[in-house]
C-alpha cells in the first residue's frame, strides 16, 4: 500500500526484563537495533507481546523515553498506548507526541464488556480531542482489533464512524482477529480512503499485501523479521511465496507454546543471554520440556536468526 505511514514490517517488540522484573531498557534498545538491521521498518513497542498490560503508566513512559534516549528513532516507534482510562491514554499519547512518535496503537476500553457503539465512539472522541489538542495534529491513531483478548471488537460501522469524524487522525488498524475474511472486509471497505490495514498473523502477510493491505505488526517477527521483509519486498512473486511458506511455519512453531515466553526463550538461546527469559507474572517462563518442543519445531523450519548487527 503506497504512502502508508508504517507500511511494511512492524515488530510487536518484546520487553526484556531485569531479574527484579523491571523493563530492561538496554537489552530492549539492543533488540530494537537488531530488528531494524534485519528487516523491521517499524517497532510496535508496548503491545500485547511487549507485556504492556503488565506495566504501569510510568513504566510505559519510561520505555518510550528510554528507547529514544538510547538512539532508537522515535519515527520508527508505534507504541501501544490504549488503556481503560481516558486520562491515562491521553497522557501516554501526549508523551508519545512530545518524543516525536508519528503514531500509536490503541486498544478499545476493554474492561466493560459489550459496550455500545455510541459508548466506544464517545471514548475515542474524548481521547482524540484531548490528546490531539494537547499534542500535535499529525499524531496518527491506529486501532487495535484483538477481540480474543479485549472482547471488544472494532466493527465496520464503528470504523466508518471514526474515519468520518476524525479524517487524517484515524489512520489504520491492526487486525489480530485471526479471521482473514474480517481483514479482507476492512481492506475492501476502507483501503481506498488510505486506511492502513495490518495483520497480526504473519501467516496472512502475503495474502494481505496482495489485496492492498499495508503490512504486519506481529509477534513472530521478533525472530522472523528478515522473512517478513522478503515477503514485503517481493509481493506477488515466487520469492514472496517461498518466504511466506517459511514465515507461516515459523508462526506455527512459535505458537506451539505460550507465545511471549516462547519468543523470549528463542532470544535467550540466540543471544546466549539467559536473562531474556525473565517475564512478569501471570506469564511464566517455559519449562524445559516446552523449550525443547519449541526449539525442535522452530529448527525444523530451516531458518537461522541473523547475528547481531
Amino acid at each position: 500500500m503506497k504512502n502508508a505511514l508504517f507500511g511494511g514490517v512492524n515488530v510487536a517488540v518484546l520487553t526484556p526484563m531485569t531479574a527484579d522484573l523491571a523493563p530492561d531498557l538496554d537489552r530492549m534498545a539492543a533488540h530494537c537495533r537488531w530488528l531494524l538491521a534485519h528487516g523491521a521498518s517499524g517497532l510496535g513497542v508496548l503491545g500485547t507481546t511487549g507485556e504492556a498490560n503488565s506495566l504501569g503508566i510510568n513504566e510505559r513512559i519510561a520505555v518510550m523515553e528510554g528507547m529514544v534516549a538510547r538512539g532508537i528513532p522515535p519515527t520508527r516507534l508505534l507504541p501501544g498506548l490504549g488503556t481503560t482510562a481516558i486520562t491515562d491514554t491521553v497522557l501516554l499519547l501526549t508523551k508519545a507526541a512530545e518524543l516525536g512518535c508519528r503514531g500509536a496503537l490503541l486498544l478499545p476500553p476493554f474492561f466493560y464488556k459489550n459496550p455500545s457503539e455510541d459508548g466506544l465512539f464517545a471514548y475515542f472522541s474524548a481521547v482524540i480531542e484531548r490528546a490531539i489538542g494537547q499534542a500535535r495534529a499529525d499524531l496518527a491513531i491506529y486501532l487495535y482489533h484483538f477481540p480474543a483478548q479485549s472482547a471488544v471488537p472494532f466493527t465496520l460501522p464503528l470504523i466508518a464512524r471514526l474515519l468520518a469524524a476524525f479524517p487524517g487522525v484515524i489512520r489504520g488498524i491492526k487486525d489480530s482477529s485471526g479471521d482473514f475474511a474480517n481483514t479482507r472486509a476492512i481492506v475492501e471497505h476502507f483501503a481506498q480512503q488510505g486506511f492502513e490495514v495490518y495483520c497480526g498473523d504473519d501467516g496472512a502477510l502475503h495474502a494481505l499485501l496482495k489485496i492492498g493491505g499495508a503490512g504486519s505488526i506481529s509477534a513472530a517477527s521478533n525472530v522472523s523479521s528478515a522473512l517478513n521483509a522478503a515477503v514485503v519486498a517481493h509481493v506477488g512473486t515466487p520469492e514472496a511465496e517461498a518466504a511466506q511458506a517459511r514465515l507461516s511455519a515459523i508462526r506455527k512453531a512459535v505458537t506451539s507454546v505460550p507465545l511471549i515466553p516462547g519468543l523470549k526463550s528463542l532470544m535467550a538461546r540466540h543471544t546466549g543471554d539467559a536473562a531474556w527469559t525473565h517475564i512478569r507474572p501471570p506469564h511464566l517462563a517455559l519449562s524445559a520440556a516446552e523449550e525443547a518442543r519449541l526449539f525442535a519445531a522452530f529448527d525444523a523450519c530451516g531458518f537461522a536468526l541473523p547475528q547481531a548487527a
